[in-house]
């Protein structure tokens, strides 16, 4: 099995510590570890190095190989800019295809938290079980915990199959982040499960399937493919990832693909979206207080301080996010924190692109 690690995103929610060329993924929000460096540290488990590969931005190539030092140079995949999930997997994908055409690939994001790893591994032998002998794809689903409006949903039709002690399902449907009666409906039903966007098939599957549903991105990679043939490929790529259109697997491929299977992940997981989420994840002091760095809190509660340097006074204050990073502090109410993103809009509106 090989693994490709997305690493591209740019963690706008986690503003003022995530920037342009230091992303979320790149964070040490919890020990000493990178999530990037987390997530490769889980799949090392059960991939070897020589078959990982990471896809990331550009801009991010010398972080990126700074943390990631023992993955081999070639391994790492550098896009021109940013197209969403699809042209990200096609171009691993095209690049897996030249050693193995129908070799299994889990595709994972690199900023997810995931606990309890043991049985995270034999989800992903379950999922990789199925890819080979259904030439299916498969995808890991969540069993919600609450109605969240933040996640895409996957329906299950009910026969289920047990392997590797994971239950495993075909799909029904998709669903896109729901409002929150939708979400309740979901939870409810019991049917449906949490989109996790960690992504099982064979080379030769997902590449059929982005011809049938995405046949210009197909076009594209394979004038990549034939591009990789030569000395400086890097033209041909930037040309045509201008052309490529901004589009996710899942709606490009995943809601249209007809043989399309769902392993459980009976392990603990969270994408991490806010800093209201990693304050809940957070040990917390009598007052419910979570503090990295020098703070001093007076008549303050269930607040969630971090400063990478300096001291943060904090009076009377309750339910806040307080983050001080270099020239740049937020701060929000917790449960406003995901609008930080607005926040990253408005310094890009006012071109303060020093603080980005």
């Amino acid at each position: 099995m090989y693994c490709v690690v997305m690493a591209g995103g740019s963690g706008t929610r986690f503003w003022p510590k995530s920037r342009h060329t230091r992303a979320k993924q790149f964070l040490s929000i919890f020990g000493r570890q990178s999530l990037i460096q987390s997530t490769l540290a889980r799949f090392r488990k059960i991939v070897d190095d020589d078959k990982i590969y990471i896809v990331a931005k550009a801009c991010q190539a010398k972080l990126l190989k700074e943390q990631v030092p023992w993955i081999p140079g070639k391994h790492l995949l550098f896009e021109p800019l940013g197209k969403n999930t699809a042209p990200c997997i096609g171009l691993a994908a095209v690049h897996i295809s030249q050693k193995d055409p129908d070799a299994v690939i889990v595709v994972s994001p690199a900023d997810h938290l995931v606990k309890k790893e043991d049985r995270f591994c034999k989800v992903i032998q379950a999922a990789e079980q199925l890819a080979n002998e259904h030439d299916a794809i498969v995808t890991i689903g969540i069993p919600p915990t609450r109605p969240s409006t933040g996640y895409g949903y996957v329906q299950i039709d009910g026969e289920h199959r047990t392997l590797h002690q994971a239950d495993t399902y075909r799909i029904k449907t998709f669903a896109e982040k729901p409002n929150i009666e939708t979400a309740k409906r979901f939870v409810e039903s019991g049917d449906f499960f949490w989109n996790s966007g960690i992504f099982i098939f064979k080379c030769s599957v997902i590449l059929k399937a982005i011809e049938e549903y995405l046949p210009d991105l197909y076009e594209g990679l394979m004038e990549i493919r034939e591009a990789l043939a030569g000395d400086s490929p890097e033209p041909v790529i930037a040309r045509i990832y201008h052309e490529l259109k901004n589009i996710s697997i899942d709606f490009g491929v995943m809601e249209k693909a007809k043989n399309v299977f769902m392993v459980s992940g009976n392990f603990v997981w969270n994408d991490l979206g806010s800093w209201d989420q990693v304050y809940k994840l957070s040990s917390q002091d009598k007052n419910g207080n979570s503090v990295t760095g020098n703070a001093i809190l007076l008549d303050t509660k269930s607040s969630y301080i971090s400063s990478d340097e300096g001291v943060i006074a904090v009076l009377g204050l309750e339910d806040i996010v307080v983050v001080r990073e270099g020239d740049a502090v937020l701060v929000s109410k917790r449960n406003r924190s995901e609008e930080v993103r607005h926040v990253v809009e408005r310094l890009r509106q006012e071109r303060m692109n020093d603080y980005l």
